[in-house]
């Protein structure tokens, strides 16, 4: 296994990575947004979008630029764990879009009757986040099991916590965490502030940190992955701009913005 000191790319160059023209298209953001929806100048109003909360930097990123291609709309956002997220749509919270980080907690809203046909938009691999001085010399999972090494996970229930335990299974090892936080962000936070030794995030929650945590690469053969799926939700108080955030997040622009985060294809 080897440690590699992740490229410090921080969300302000992201930004400027997703609002870059894909190499190749024609036209300004609005019209490749508009080109993706087909409602360009037709949408307005707020579009309310619960999304998980590894895709915070991404989709504030496409959130600005929908909003610059569709005059009169305004993206809301609320960012959080993905089994959390769904049980609020699931109890009527007014939504628009659900995005999640794994296919089963879409399958709750699906089941509950609130969404239908989510398509997949982006996959996430986990990566070993430790802070910038590595105190405890973290350099693979395995070390995550010494005598002393402090391990911040997320909880069982959340998808990087489910994600995290795929890991561990197939590394045959048993991390015993010394907190289970709720959702990814609070895991990376406990690692920048060095209040833990180690903690196994998304590999685009460690690229959106930059120098404040150092990344550990999980070897493909022990790592694991999850998929992203979106849906506009059924009962969208604004399902023209539900519509066409969906579309716009599975354009080719949306996916430009999220590989410049770290996300794979589908």
């Amino acid at each position: 296994m080897r440690a590699t000191m992740t490229a410090t790319v921080s969300v302000a160059a992201l930004f400027l990575a997703g609002c870059a023209s894909p190499a190749g298209t024609a036209g300004p953001v609005g019209a490749a947004a508009g080109g993706s929806s087909g409602t360009s100048g037709t949408v307005t109003g707020t579009v309310n979008v619960f999304a998980a909360a590894s895709l915070k930097e991404a989709f504030t990123v496409l959130g600005a630029r929908f909003e610059s291609a569709h005059p009169g709309s305004k993206v809301v956002f609320n960012f959080g764990p993905s089994s959390g997220l769904a049980t609020q749509v699931t109890q009527g919270a007014p939504a628009d879009v659900f995005a999640s980080a794994s296919a089963s907690t879409m399958d709750q809203v699906v089941k509950a009757g609130e969404a239908s046909g989510p398509r997949t938009f982006a996959r996430n691999v986990m990566e070993i986040a430790v802070p910038p001085s590595n105190p405890a010399g973290i350099t693979g999972v395995a070390d995550l099991t010494k005598p002393g090494v402090k391990v911040a996970l997320c909880q069982p229930a959340v998808p990087c916590g489910a994600v995290a335990a795929t890991v561990f299974a197939n590394a045959r090892l048993e991390v015993t965490p010394v907190s289970q936080e709720a959702d990814v962000k609070a895991v990376l936070t406990k690692v920048g502030l060095g209040e833990v030794d180690a903690g196994v995030v998304y590999v685009t929650d460690v690229r959106s940190a930059g120098g404040r945590v150092t990344g550990i690469e999980i070897p493909a053969e022990l790592n694991a992955s999850t998929a992203y799926p979106i849906a506009a939700l059924t009962k969208a108080a604004n399902p023209a701009g539900a519509k066409a955030f969906t579309d716009y997040v599975l354009s080719s622009d949306g996916a430009t913005v999220l590989a410049a985060g770290g996300f794979t294809k589908p």
